[in-house]
């Protein structure tokens, strides 16, 4: 079973994973939304941003024939809601275009006067979290480090039966490394202070 900080580093696989912000009564904002108008192309495009994958594999993911694929696929295309990540070669020696979300997110904003702005906050979040993410994978690494430094005889040692009564420190210490991942840990804390800065920052 993979964990918090397994799944961060997964989410890859996009060439752009940059926010997208529409104007409502922008000429793109109609092509991007006709794209989407069909039941298929929704799920085409949904099932791209659970993972990356060719015509064949998204035909089989969305129960459509592959003709179909091709269709709603160049019309994303065409929108710039999907774009090519990556080539394969099938067992055939058959080159395939593996498709995958142009951006993330996508943002319809009514007020053109908003839009740089709120492409810039949008920005800043993704550039944020994806510090924290990174600064959390280097606090997993640490912790573990740590745990490998102190073993058989650190705060992870295990209790024998004849071990006096366990600290509140050593207490923590086990359940931050043996309960919770570290680096799950930081990542939490980090956006919580950062939630609840948000919160003052718009009273």
């Amino acid at each position: 079973m993979s964990s918090l900080i397994e799944k961060i580093q997964e989410r890859t696989g996009t060439a752009d994973e940059s926010p997208r912000v529409l104007g409502v009564a922008d000429n793109e904002t109609d092509d991007v939304l006709d794209a989407l108008a069909s039941d298929t192309s929704r799920s085409l495009f949904c099932t791209l941003y659970d993972e990356p994958g060719t015509p064949s594999e998204i035909a089989d993911r969305c129960d459509t024939s592959v003709q179909n694929v091709h269709y709603h696929v160049s019309n994303l295309e065409d929108a710039e809601l999907i774009e090519p990540v990556e080539t394969v070669y099938s067992s055939k020696g058959n080159e395939m275009t593996v498709y995958g979300p142009a951006s993330d997110p996508i943002v319809l904003v009514g007020d053109h006067d908003m839009e740089p702005r709120i492409q810039q906050s949008l920005a800043n979040v993704v550039a944020g979290v994806g510090l924290i993410g990174f600064a959390s994978l280097l606090v997993q690494w640490g912790a573990e480090k740590l745990a490998n430094s102190t073993a058989g005889g650190g705060v992870l040692a295990p209790a024998s039966p004849n071990a006096g009564p366990v600290s509140g420190a050593n207490t923590l210490a086990r359940f931050v490394f043996e309960v919770v991942e570290p680096g799950v840990l930081f990542f939490c804390l980090c956006l919580t202070v950062l939630g609840i800065a948000a919160l003052l920052a718009d009273e």
